[in-house]
This record gives structure tokens, C-alpha cells and sequence, in this order.
């Protein structure tokens, strides 16, 4: 396994963790208009449900393209994530602009499944079309310490996706649920080849926490001065407001810099977050605070 982990691995001062935790919950500023046009460009709008359809899907993303028409200004969501079976038709509708077609993938959302499914199905998502492939760290291994066992699967995985499209690594950080573990999982991620490191599935419960994404881009930070590699964060799960989004957005800026607040850098994952970002961007720009149901 890769030396980079036991050279960056450092044990978590959790007192220390539990006082930054105290000092974003504790800070109820607002986001500007700005904040709120930025938080909407890293949205991936995200449907994960066992009843979706092509139909669904598809009109889902014909709003995506149609967004411009109805919110002149607000920009544009980063990506559409969908199963890897509606990559197809989320490819088609969006070929014309630059929103990035993003499969779930590696058996997720448990990822337990032989690794041979998990190659073949990255494989055909990215030949359907998909930019980015999100797939779940082995959890068991992790928890339990077969560290080089998780480390090896996401290599063999990212060997599969290549210069096809970015890899994002689900740490299912509520899961993990001690900040050492998610430090470790994180750096196994990023040294066996992740683009990305994302908390959660939103299907585990606790999903996202400001004390894991804490540790999370703190693992990135150290990563980036050992390397020169930057690598991208992926809060998801039960981000729901834009106070949770801003919130997020404060700690990848204090502790990254402005320039990860890109979405070549930054991404959040939710499915009811964009209505009520459009909204208080709306209500903020002209005083109009109507509820909006575009999504």
C-alpha cells in the first residue's frame, strides 16, 4: 500500500475537531447573493430512487437545459446523478452544455458485490456516456482494518476509468463514525487514485457532518503539500438548506482556499438543496421570497 498514507496519517486532536466543529455551527452569517450563485454551480442534482424512470430522468434533465430560460443569471448546476442505467438518457439530453453526467457505480449503495461487477459496470457507465463515477470505499475493510484491500480495489478501479472521466470515493463518514478512520479512508482514497472524496451515500444515516468534512479536507490539505495534487470534496447527504451548504462552503474556504471553491474542486450532493438555493438567490437579488418548485 501506498507509503504516502503512514508518511501523512497523523493522530486527530479531537478536542481541537470539537472546537472548529463549535465555531462553524455557532456561525450564523448569511450567504450573499454570490455565496448562493457559487453554491448553486457545484450542486450535482442528484435522484437515487428506486422509482425512477428514463421518463424522470430525462425530464429532469430537460430542466437542467431549460434553467437559463426560467433563472436568467443564476448560473448552472455542475452535474446530473443518476444509476449507472439512466447514464444514457442523462448523456443525450445534456450533450449540448456543459453539465456533467455523473453514475453512481462499484455496486453502490453498499458496494458489496464481487469486484468484477464493480469493474464491468464503471466500464459500461463510462462507455454510456458518464464524466464522473462515484463509487463507495469498501466500509467493512476499512472498519476492520484491511486497509490494503480498500486501497487496491479503488486502484484497480480507477485503472478501469482511466482518462475517461474523474473518480469520486463515497468514505461513508457517518458510518465510519471516528474521525482516525475517516482521516485513514480518506488518504487511501486519494493515494489509490480519487479525484474526489465525497462523505456519503445519503442511504446510511448519519450522512454529512461539518466535523467529518473537517477532518476530510484537512486529510486534503496535507495531501496537496505532499503532492501537488489537488483533490476535490464532496459533502452529500441530507443537505437540504442553504445555510447547510454555506456551511460547508466555509470550511473547504478556510481551511483549502477560494480556489477550491470551483467545481472542478467542490461539489455537494442533493436532490432538494437547488429549489431553495434558486429561491433565497431570487429573494436576495429582488426581495421576492416565493417558494419554488422548478425541480
Amino acid at each position: 500500500m501506498d507509503h504516502l498514507i503512514k508518511e501523512l496519517f497523523e493522530p486527530v486532536n479531537k478536542a481541537k475537531l470539537d472546537e472548529q466543529k463549535i465555531k462553524y455551527t455557532s456561525d450564523k452569517s448569511s450567504p450573499s447573493p454570490d455565496d448562493l450563485k457559487k453554491i448553486f454551480g457545484v450542486i450535482d442534482l442528484t435522484t437515487l430512487d428506486v422509482r425512477d424512470t428514463d421518463r424522470k430522468v430525462e425530464e429532469m434533465c430537460r430542466k437542467v437545459v431549460q434553467l437559463p430560460d426560467h433563472f436568467p443569471g443564476a448560473g448552472q448546476v455542475a452535474g446530473v446523478c443518476v444509476f449507472p442505467v439512466f447514464i444514457p438518457v442523462v448523456s443525450k439530453t445534456l450533450k449540448d452544455i456543459s453539465v456533467r453526467a455523473v453514475s453512481v457505480s462499484g455496486g453502490f449503495p453498499a458496494a458489496q458485490t464481487f469486484r468484477e461487477v464493480k469493474l464491468l459496470e464503471t466500464k459500461m457507465a463510462l462507455e454510456q456516456g458518464a464524466d464522473e463515477i462515484d463509487i463507495v470505499i469498501s466500509v467493512g475493510d476499512v472498519l476492520y482494518g484491511d486497509n490494503e484491500k480498500a486501497f487496491d480495489e479503488i486502484r484497480e478501479i480507477r485503472d478501469a476509468v482511466g482518462d475517461k472521466g474523474h473518480l469520486k470515493v463515497i468514505l461513508e463518514s457517518g458510518v465510519l463514525n471516528d474521525p482516525e478512520k475517516i482521516q485513514k479512508a480518506a488518504l487511501i482514497a486519494m493515494t489509490a487514485g480519487a479525484n474526489f472524496i465525497k462523505t456519503s451515500t445519503g442511504k446510511m444515516q448519519p450522512a454529512a457532518r461539518p466535523e467529518d468534512v473537517i477532518v476530510m479536507v484537512s486529510a486534503i490539505k496535507k495531501f496537496y503539500e505532499a503532492t501537488g495534487i489537488r483533490i476535490g470534496i464532496k459533502p452529500a447527504g441530507g443537505i437540504s438548506t442553504p445555510e447547510d451548504a454555506f456551511l460547508y462552503m466555509k470550511i473547504i474556504r478556510d481551511i483549502l482556499g477560494e480556489e477550491w471553491i470551483t467545481p472542478a474542486l467542490f461539489r455537494i450532493g442533493a436532490s432538494r438543496l437547488a429549489n431553495r438555493v434558486l429561491r433565497a438567490w431570487q429573494s436576495k437579488l429582488t426581495g421576492n421570497d416565493e417558494e419554488i418548485t422548478y425541480f
